[in-house]
């Protein structure tokens, strides 16, 4: 399917030709966008980081200046993505908005950082649903089940290369599916909620709302909280999947923006009340952060029902869902890698950018991030500590993109440059004010998200992520010196101005 006008008026403008079948709708987009960010899901799956740092209480706080700061940084994507619905997403951006002086190169780093924060998407996705599976056989096979680093790896594996067959021979059914998850999400919601609010034992609002606590050791309830903040990043992350998809998106630059600001709203809303129920119902905070399944919600589940049975059964709709996150992350990440690779900006260029004509989708592209996968999981048996630095790379990596992207066309607006019109539009008067507060809290979480969890750390506590971030901007540098440099021009370089 080649789309509207519009669609075909929006291609000619960023001097690409429609590769891809145009399959997705308003519905599925939001489906797929809710599900990958997968937020009330993620709330809980995340929340030995808020109880750690901010404690009940915080953790709401904490969860309401997220959204409120994510709120600044959707709209302010959406308004790009309507501008220039591609596949590229913020590297393309940043190469249209970006000074000319420096437009390759901020193009080029902003490239390989979203490669690399959707890549480690994945393995962490695949990760989160092997603990939650090793976490219910821990409770309910205590006496025989020893899990064994190796036991996580190959689990990681099975469950990427089940993504990546929903992604190959189910690619066309791909936005029928992502409604039904959709309704998934949404009534797993609720089965969620009305065991812990029926069953579970509850807090006091003052025990709530008035609990703010420093578990990390910063000496400052503070600045806990702000470290806390990383939760509530770790829930509402990824708004710009969608936008990796865009060239399957039909009308995209008005149905793309519509289902990034509806997924905000939605995930938002069900995030907040899930993050207060389980305040409200998560009894001793140090019994449930010292749970040996790995996760507090587990034991909170486990606390609330008495019953294996049904904790395990809520826990495997976490799993599920999860899981149907995964999908979504190989999708996007393998659109980011094929788009990219499209302009230059990886080796074996051609290879990565070409378009298998059976399944319709950038099957090479495919292999290569489920490869990467499987390879990152081998480092979990030599060392769960490294494993865990490389999964935390990827909310740095995709705050990066943010940050730039943004910052390019903040740039651009404030020096009264001419910007291509958008369909949907935060408008002359909003636009400014709300990119300058994205830009505030993208700083600002994206110094949070390297900091450990506690003030007084060992080796196998410190969050190395810094070092690996650094380490992957050096081999950026490096092939752009010596190779991308002389081929990669970025998309800017094929934009045409449309009369």
């Amino acid at each position: 399917m080649a789309g509207t006008v519009r669609d075909r008026d929006d291609m000619l403008r960023i001097g690409r030709e429609q590769e891809l079948n145009r399959n997705f709708r308003f519905l599925s987009v939001l489906g797929f966008t809710a599900v990958l960010m997968c937020t009330w899901e993620a709330v809980l799956i995340g929340s030995s980081y808020g109880l750690t740092d901010g404690g009940a209480g915080g953790m709401i706080y904490t969860y309401i200046g997220g959204v409120l700061g994510f709120s600044a940084v959707v709209l302010s994507m959406a308004e790009m993505a309507s501008i220039a619905p591609t596949s590229g997403g913020q590297y393309h951006w940043v190469s249209e908005f970006a000074p000319r002086k420096c437009q390759k190169f901020l193009s080029y780093i902003t490239g390989w950082v979203c490669v690399l924060g959707w890549h480690t998407g994945i393995a962490l996705c695949s990760y989160t649903v092997a603990n939650m599976l090793t976490g219910l056989l821990t409770i309910n096979y205590p006496e025989t089940y020893d899990p064994k680093p190796w036991h996580g790896t190959v689990l990681v594996i099975a469950v990427a290369s089940t993504a990546f067959v929903f992604n190959t021979f189910l690619a066309q059914k791909l936005p029928i599916i992502e409604g039904m998850i959709l309704i998934i999400h949404v009534f797993g919601f609720f089965a969620v909620l009305i065991p812990l609010w029926v069953l579970a034992p509850r807090k006091t609002p003052s025990q709530v709302f008035l609990s703010v606590e420093d578990r990390g050791g910063w000496g400052d309830n503070g600045l806990s909280c702000l470290v806390g903040l990383v939760a509530p990043v770790y829930a509402l992350i990824g708004p710009d999947s969608a936008v990796h998809m865009a060239e399957e998106i039909r009308d995209a630059s008005w149905t793309l923006p519509l289902g990034m600001v509806w997924t905000l709203i939605i995930n938002g809303v069900t995030g907040l009340v899930m993050i207060i129920t389980y305040a409200f119902c998560v009894g001793d905070i140090d019994e449930v952060l010292a749970s040996s399944t790995g996760f507090p919600f587990i034991q909170v589940f486990l606390n609330a029902t008495g019953s294996v049975q049904a904790t395990t059964g809520l826990t495997i709709l976490m799993m599920l869902l999860q899981f149907c996150a995964t999908i979504s992350n190989v999708a996007t990440s393998s659109r980011q890698l094929f788009a990219f690779a499209r302009d230059d900006g990886f080796p074996y260029s051609k290879f990565l950018s070409h378009v298998n004509r059976h399944f319709m989708v950038p099957l090479n592209a495919l292999c290569i991030g489920l490869i990467i996968v499987c390879l990152l999981s081998l480092v979990n048996i030599g060392s769960s500590v490294a494993f865990n630095a490389i999964m935390s790379l990827g909310t740095a990596s995709l705050l990066s993109s943010y940050i730039i992207s943004t910052f390019c066309l903040r740039l651009k607006r404030w020096r009264g440059e001419p910007i291509p019109p958008a369909r949907w539009s935060l408008g002359p008067r909003w636009a400014p004010i709300i990119e300058t507060v994205a830009l505030i809290f993208l700083s600002l979480v994206w110094v949070l998200c390297f900091f450990p969890v506690s003030k007084d750390v060992t080796a196998g506590t410190m969050n190395w992520s810094v070092a690996i971030f650094g380490g992957v901007i050096i081999v950026a540098l490096v092939y752009y010196y010596f190779s991308a440099r002389h081929v990669y021009l970025g998309p800017v370089s094929r934009i045409r101005t449309m009369v």
